[in-house]
């Protein structure tokens, strides 16, 4: 009987590890005006790629950008948290996987504005032309990445 215990705590321990090593490993919460629906188109696209996503609307982003000091010259209509980075705006889904994996010395990234084609406004490679900023500790900027029209 003993050995029967033993095998079914065995499987039942493998099936749980594997169960968890299914689960998305990366997170981030959306901070997003009530009513906005491209900060929710964008939060969508998050979750499609396998991350999990808190979205909480909030009537006071200032305060969030303040908080994850977003200079006001990169805001864009959101703003996210994955680990300590803030992503501003409507980053694409590739710039926010790099970031994640490469895990450079910044503050964020962002997308300033609300870019034609860019994810959650459209998302049309045919049309997207904008700029990934990076922002660094000191809060200088630089393009992370640039998104161009895909003909």
């Amino acid at each position: 009987m003993r050995r029967r215990q033993l095998l079914c705590t065995a499987a039942f321990a493998l099936a749980a590890s594997s169960i968890r090593g299914q689960a998305s490993q990366k997170s981030m919460t959306v901070y997003k005006d009530p009513s906005c629906g491209c900060c929710e188109a964008w939060a969508n696209a998050m979750v499609d790629a396998d991350f999990e996503v808190h979205v909480r609307p909030t009537d006071d982003l200032a305060s969030i950008k303040d908080r994850m000091q977003v200079p006001s010259s990169v805001e864009g209509c959101h703003t996210a948290v994955a680990d300590s980075y803030f992503i501003e705006g409507h980053v694409p889904l590739e710039a926010v996987e790099r970031l994640l994996n490469e895990r450079p010395d910044i503050r964020g990234l962002a997308v300033p504005g609300m870019p034609n084609g860019s994810l959650g406004m459209g998302d049309n490679p045919a049309v997207a032309s904008y700029d990934v900023i990076s922002v660094d500790k000191q809060g200088n900027t630089s393009v992370y990445m640039s998104v161009r029209p895909k003909v």
